[in-house]
């Protein structure tokens, strides 16, 4: 799978360890985020790894910002995206498994190296259940829709 991963500068080392991290896990990572000593406003990696999902150039995203709050609410902004903040890995798995989420997002700042491995991990290990889920992600889309008019 290839997995989109975006930061701000406040995230680049986090953002180099979970790079590694689901590259050992046998992920193909593509960086749209910002480098050490680069600064960079967080909208701009949350839209780009958004906007790489909705091309098919990436299957998932990662982003990581200060808190993870900002970079995720430009991601949301891209229609058909839905990206969680998650600081624990209950909340991550329930993204995916309920929520269908294409990306997870966390703060630099608020979460360890360790805690961020195992929110990816249980992000990527589940699968969405649909089900009932699916008809609150189909009124989701119809907010979206009714809205970006």
């Amino acid at each position: 799978m290839r997995i989109g991963i975006g930061n701000d500068h406040t995230a680049v080392e986090l953002k180099d360890i979970i790079t590694e991290h689901l590259t050992a896990a046998g992920f193909e990572v593509v960086d749209f985020g910002a480098k050490a000593g680069e600064r960079c406003d967080y909208p701009v990696p949350g839209r780009d790894v958004a906007e790489a999902i909705v091309s098919g150039e990436v299957e998932k995203g990662v982003l990581i910002c200060g808190t993870g709050i900002g970079i995720s609410l430009a991601a949301n902004k891209v229609p058909g995206i839905r990206a969680a903040v998650c600081s624990e890995p209950y909340s991550a798995k329930m993204a995916a498994l309920h929520n269908n989420a294409q990306i997870i997002a966390f703060g630099a700042r608020v979460v360890g190296s360790e805690m961020a491995k195992m929110i990816v991990d249980s992000f990527f290990e589940t699968e969405f259940e649909g089900g009932r889920h699916q008809n609150r992600l189909d009124i989701i889309s119809e907010i979206e829709e009714k809205y970006s008019r």
